[in-house]
């Protein structure tokens, strides 16, 4: 590697490497390192199970044949017979209760549909093959080995390919889901969760939720490993160096979401997630370097797992913003020139809009100064796109009393407030997109006939320190809402967003269609269609469940169809989120009416503990203690966990006074702040108290004043 090569590397730029520059084969089953990197001088003609020579950007037709709808991640369907002129007569064909009823799990499966068959896996990860004009099972395979989260299959070579928990790979016959083979692959990070990409007779398999993450290619006849890359790089690889001594055997980086194919350049790209530390991904302390590949997207050789060029997001990551969607890919003009791109980037509300064949940025992303903290050995600079972000980066600070609910973005009140990459140590700081996004694991749609990239996304801001457990801390308090974009990539720009009542952030993928209508599905089981030329809503049907899956379309015998799974994760809203197993497939003239409407999911994050009444603990809340709700027990000082109030949840009729009270034997001065209504703002020393009439039904929110993080809810009955 020059020296030019390497400096640039270092900077976190998109990086061309000639064949002669390989990543070293580590490991067994990785193919031999010193095989040919294909040129990207023409098409590699490969066929699909129909003969035909696949591309990128096919639009899903009879068929949608994969999550995502084609390679490119396009989520688009060439079929226009459901339009605005008779949506209004869209109405349910059939609906499937896959597992006879459920209303438990996390269902984040989207189907796929290949010869009139939709093919879905279950929350318990069993797999259903449904005709897609009746609406009966076909045949079901059921794991044997204990239940996964799962986000769909993949169909290819006459077989249906799914996961099994314990790293198993299992190919399944497409006509009678009988088991053709089974291929456990140890050592490379849980394989659940990711979907698989079938492609000219390999399997894309990502991993998920280990110490050190690849992506891997899979032999579609036998399971047998074809080759591995490395999200964290080993001694001798490309990018090693960029992390502290060892860090990298447990730096995580791991591909949680499905790739994306370029078949005529020969290259997969892949996007890594966060770095990790030995405390969480939030410490960055004992991982000095970029980190490399996490953060990043990497295109590798199709054949081999070659590394070809890389583009890390956020270098050095210590917010949980991983950027880690599935990429989408387009052919564009940008400047008069057409230009292949992946468009890259979710959770940090922007996107890196690339050249596909060697990573550069036609638009321009500028590497910015950013504020430092040497303990966590953050990186001086973030890439930024020249053209800015499409959700906001700095969080609304409202005065107390503003309206309900007033601006969704709007801070929760007494955390120390900051922007997108403000380092944090021991203090939360308190930022938005939270590491929920912006876009997270929704899948995201092209659209051939506007032109523009949809995504959904979630306004959740999110407090950063140390000791919060995984990636982040949701305030309790706060609202949890979102919303819906559309870009266009040829200039990296806004061309409508509209708000929605809840975060659209976490699997509630958009399929858009060649009427200009798009498609999306809400946590409140409501599957909506907007006109795609400027977000107006002009239909929606309630599915029974959440949803957190996208929907297809697909064609049989001359009929179009629109169907949709709608089963329901706790991402965001825990428990709140109604749960199902409704696969539902819609027509023009379906003769069936939609499901009865759920409760709908809590957008306010929850308080940590159970209600109690007041009449239990003489409507008193004690400031910074701990609350045994089966004991009555009030535990000692408190003064930084979110149950840190004692109760946290405080049931009172119309009327009642209640007394917050800090004790005598506190340390510190503790407080309750109401937010948002602003009814009070108090401090107390050890020792005072304060009282407060309820008068008006409904649910109040309060934290301290000496650390957030404590909160506490009034609710009024």
């Amino acid at each position: 590697m020059s020296n030019i090569q390497r400096r640039d590397l270092l900077k976190g730029a998109a990086v061309t490497v000639v064949g002669a520059v390989l990543v070293p084969s580590v490991g067994a089953g990785v193919a031999d390192a010193a095989a040919p990197a294909p040129t990207g001088a023409g098409p590699h003609h490969h066929r699909d199970h129909r003969g035909r020579t696949p591309s990128f950007s096919t639009p899903g037709g009879a068929d949608f044949p994969k999550v995502s709808g084609n390679l490119g991640n396009q989520n688009y369907s060439g079929l226009a017979g459901i339009h605005r002129g008779n949506i209004r007569r869209l109405k349910g064909a059939w609906v499937n209760r896959i597992e006879g009823g459920i209303n438990t799990g996390t269902n984040q499966s989207t189907p796929v549909a290949v010869d009139g068959v939709l093919f879905i896996e279950s929350a318990f990860g069993n797999v259903f093959a449904v005709d897609g004009v009746t609406g009966v099972t076909k045949w079901e395979y059921r794991q044997t080995r204990g239940s996964l989260t799962r986000r769909g299959v993949g169909v290819g070579d006459g077989k249906v390919f799914t996961h099994g928990n314990g790293n198993w790979i299992i190919a399944l016959d497409q006509e009678t889901g009988a088991v053709v083979w089974e291929k456990q692959i140890n050592g490379y990070g849980n394989m659940e969760k990711v979907a698989i990409t079938y492609h000219d007779g390999i399997l894309y398999c990502g991993t998920a939720d280990g110490d050190r993450g690849a992506a891997l290619a899979v032999d579609a006849g036998n399971g047998e490993l074809i080759w591995h890359f490395w999200g964290t790089p080993g001694p001798g690889e490309i990018g090693n160096d960029t992390w502290e001594g060892d860090s990298y055997l447990r730096g995580g980086a791991t591909p949680w979401q499905h790739c994306a194919i370029d078949p005529e350049l020969g290259l997969v790209y892949w996007t890594f997630g966060n770095a990790r530390g030995s405390r969480s991904s939030q410490d960055g302390s004992e991982r000095g370097g970029m980190n490399l590949f996490s953060s990043s997207i990497v295109a590798m050789d199709l054949k081999t797992g070659k590394y070809r060029w890389h583009f890390q997001s956020v270098h050095h990551n210590i917010w949980d913003m991983d950027n880690e969607m599935p990429p989408v890919l387009a052919d564009v003009k940008i400047h008069g020139r057409k230009r292949k791109i992946v468009v890259y980037g979710s959770k940090s509300g922007m996107y890196y809009i690339l050249d596909r064949t060697d990573g550069s940025a036609p638009l321009g992303i500028d590497e910015v100064p950013v504020p430092q903290d040497a303990r966590q050995k953050t990186w001086p600079t973030q890439p930024f796109p020249r053209q800015g972000t499409w959700t906001e980066h700095r969080i609304v600070d409202q005065p107390l009393g503003t309206s309900i609910p007033g601006d969704p973005n709007r801070a929760v009140p007494n955390y120390v407030q900051g922007a997108l990459y403000d380092p944090h140590w021991d203090i939360p700081i308190l930022s938005t997109p939270g590491h929920g996004g912006g876009a997270c694991w929704n899948h995201h749609s092209y659209s051939h006939s506007t032109g523009l990239v949809y995504t959904g996304f979630g306004y959740v801001a999110a407090a950063h320190d140390l000791v919060e457990r995984s990636n982040g801390l949701r305030p309790p308090g706060e609202y949890q809402t979102g919303g819906i974009v559309a870009v266009d990539p040829r200039k990296n720009t806004v061309k409508w967003k509209k708000r929605m009542p809840y975060s659209l952030a976490h699997g509630n993928g958009i399929l858009n269609t060649a009427s200009d209508v798009l498609f999306i599905g809400q946590p409140d089981g409501n599957l909506l269609c907007l006109d795609a030329r400027n977000g107006h809503e002009i239909w929606r049907w309630q599915c029974g469940a959440a949803i957190s899956a996208s929907p297809i379309m697909y064609e049989v015998d001359g009929e179009q169809y629109l169907a949709m799974y709608a089963g329901g994760t706790g991402t965001p809203y825990g428990d709140s989120a109604p749960r199902g197993d409704f696969l539902w497939a819609f027509k023009i003239g379906g003769k069936l009416g939609p499901a009865p409407t759920p409760p709908p999911p809590v957008i306010r994050r929850p308080v940590s503990g159970d209600p109690v009444e007041g009449s239990a603990v003489n409507n008193t809340v004690v400031l910074a203690r701990t609350y045994n709700s089966n004991t009555g027990e009030v535990g000692n000082e408190e003064s930084t966990s979110v149950n840190g109030m004692a109760p946290t949840h405080l049931r009172v009729p119309k009327g009642t006074t209640v007394t917050f009270v800090n004790p005598s034997d506190n340390v510190h001065e503790h407080g309750a702040t109401q937010f948002f209504e602003g009814l009070f703002d108090i401090k107390l020393q050890p020792g005072q108290s304060f009282t407060y009439r309820f008068n008006k039904r409904g649910e109040y929110f309060f934290n301290d004043c000496f650390d957030p993080r404590p909160t506490g809810k009034v609710e009024v009955y």
